[in-house]
């Protein structure tokens, strides 16, 4: 499980995983979106890989729609 965390440097924020610089932003408030979505989107990672989901149960994933 990844650990994401936030520090202040100077005027901006960078944004770590696992203690490692990933994103440096401008605002708080972004930054701390930012480690929301990235948990949001390993949680529902997490749960379309799990092996505890039968083959005939409906999946999070979808197919990307066609173009013309």
């Amino acid at each position: 499980m990844t650990s994401y965390s936030m520090i202040k440097v100077g005027n901006d924020y960078v944004v770590q995983a696992n203690d490692k610089c990933i994103l440096k932003v401008g605002s708080r408030r972004r930054a701390a979106q930012l480690i929301s979505d990235a948990t949001d989107l390993l949680n529902a990672l997490a749960v379309v890989e799990s092996p505890d989901i039968a083959p005939d149960e409906p999946s999070l994933a979808r197919e990307a729609p066609e173009l013309p």
